[in-house]
């Protein structure tokens, strides 16, 4: 079973953040919800940070402002993030040049629609 983080997950189901919750779930991934804030996100217990989740996930996902990405590249680097993919909102010129300077390949992609599935078809209520 393959696996992802989402960092940025929420408990709001109109955010993005929440929908690639729930679409990589209805998949049958393995999902990480990645959000200090939250205990639980979609049935799914939620991690403060990726450096403690169990075990390194096979796909990253991140759904912040490009500054709070920044704040946390010592967790990624420490969880041993080696790519990682900014969805749409979430990149920067300044963020993607500091990830590549620290080894993380950022992917500028919709990790929802990477899986084939449209996230405006995830009900938001």
């Amino acid at each position: 079973m393959s696996s992802i983080a989402i960092i940025g997950a929420s408990a709001n189901r109109q955010k993005f953040g929440n929908k690639c919750v729930r679409a990589y779930q209805k998949l049958g991934w393995q999902v990480f919800p990645v959000n200090p804030k939250a205990v639980e996100i979609e049935g799914v217990k939620c991690y403060a940070s990726i450096t403690e989740l169990p075990q390194r996930p096979d796909r990253v996902s991140v759904y912040l402002p490009p500054q709070v990405t920044m704040s946390i590249i010592p967790d990624l680097l420490q969880a041993q993030v080696k790519s990682l993919i900014l969805n749409p909102g979430a990149e920067s010129d300044e963020l993607v040049k500091a990830l590549r300077d620290n080894g993380i390949n950022p992917q500028l992609v919709c990790s929802i629609r990477l899986e084939g599935i449209d996230p405006d078809s995830l009900p938001s209520a």
